[in-house]
């Protein structure tokens, strides 16, 4: 990376949601806590942008940049390893299942995170979680319990922290902050509605944030924050081929409704960035968050169409291999970034209108 710029650089991160595909933003982090000139200053995140976000944030303030990444490696293992021992056959239901069935990873991290939800499927045609999991299972929710220390980040400041979630009652997004974060929160960001019933926190019904928001920019952008917001998107800004099989043409559309949030975000502030840049620079904004918009310098690194590819149910794949391979591009993308874009850093922005 070019060290033109010496000085300590304040840095914001927006992390985007995907399930498995999360390792990719994993391997990323883990190569930026390396850079010792990054200080973390702010980070938003929705679904597995959110998990990303807690652990990292949590991790660091146990033991810096070292405990972040220890702190990542752990939760993304015990993923992996929890979605290996969801067994049908440790269960009340193990009757209903012939015997000798195999089990895929992807079969797994179904199980895992809507257990039995395959085979009343086939049974019933499409039931709601409230059928086929009446008991609210969710082995994710005990996973992330039992991997951060929610008390922990309720009471620091630093790193900001901004989960989103979706109330479904009102069909608003609903930021959680440091003070509110709890592992309920996180699972609110993270619950589809079509594996998860809704999480319930104070009264309120909440859904997966990145139907609204993937990751949260203008809530980031709001708070007094870094000049410097670096997005690190899952979802490939752009794919060549056109899909042509159901699961692949389902998957893609999975990929565009859960992009339309942060196109609208990027299309938006770039828009308004082009109406500020009309003013001086002397200009003095009465309300700050057009101030903080105009000196923004935005980055991103993004997934490729090679790297996230457009196979039916890769984002509840947790197999060990599967993750770590994405964890492997997460982190050469973002060395190919910092090697291209790091001296701008706390100088320029390298992500321009064509984002949107």
């Amino acid at each position: 990376m070019a060290r033109a710029t010496r000085r300590p650089v304040r840095l914001d991160l927006a992390l985007q949601g995907g399930g498995a595909h999360g390792a990719f933003t994993w391997g990323v982090l883990e190569r930026l806590l390396e850079e010792e000139r990054i200080q973390l200053s702010g980070i938003s995140g929705a679904s597995a942008g959110a998990m990303n976000a807690v652990v990292l944030a949590d991790g660091w303030l146990k033991g810096g940049a070292a405990g972040a990444r220890a702190a990542l490696w752990r939760f993304w293992k015990r993923m992996s390893r929890a979605a290996r021992r969801q067994s049908p056959f440790r269960s009340p239901f193990a009757a209903v299942f012939p015997p000798g069935l195999a089990w895929s990873g992807e079969a797994a991290m179904r199980l895992f995170v809507a257990p039995w939800a395959a085979m009343f499927q086939a049974m019933a045609g499409n039931p709601s979680p409230y059928q086929f999991n009446p008991l609210n299972l969710n082995p994710l929710l005990d996973i992330l319990r039992d991997s951060v220390d929610f008390a922990r980040l309720r009471a620091a400041e630093s790193p900001r922290l901004l989960i989103a979630a979706t109330d479904l009652r009102s069909g608003e997004m609903r930021i959680f902050r440091n003070a509110e974060l709890t592992a309920e929160a996180v699972m609110a960001s993270a619950c589809l509605p079509n594996l998860f019933q809704a999480v319930e926190i104070e009264g309120n019904a909440y859904w997966d944030g990145g139907y609204l928001a993937n990751p949260p920019l203008f809530p980031l952008l709001h708070e007094d924050g870094a000049d410097d917001l670096l997005l690190v998107q899952l979802n490939p800004p752009r794919r060549e081929a056109v899909p042509r099989s159901t699961d692949a043409i389902m998957a893609r559309l999975n990929e565009v409704t859960f992009n339309a949030g942060l196109v609208r975000e990027l299309r938006g502030l770039a828009l308004l960035r082009e109406a500020l840049a009309e003013e001086g620079e002397d200009h003095e904004f009465r309300n700050p968050f057009f101030a903080r918009v105009k000196r923004l310098r935005l980055h991103r690194i993004a997934a490729s169409e090679d790297d996230i590819r457009l196979r039916p149910g890769s984002k509840l794949d947790p197999e060990w291999g599967a993750l770590i391979r994405l964890h492997g591009l997460g982190a050469r993308a973002a060395e190919a970034w910092l090697a291209g874009h790091g001296a701008s850093l706390g100088r320029q922005s390298t992500l321009g209108r064509e984002a949107g």
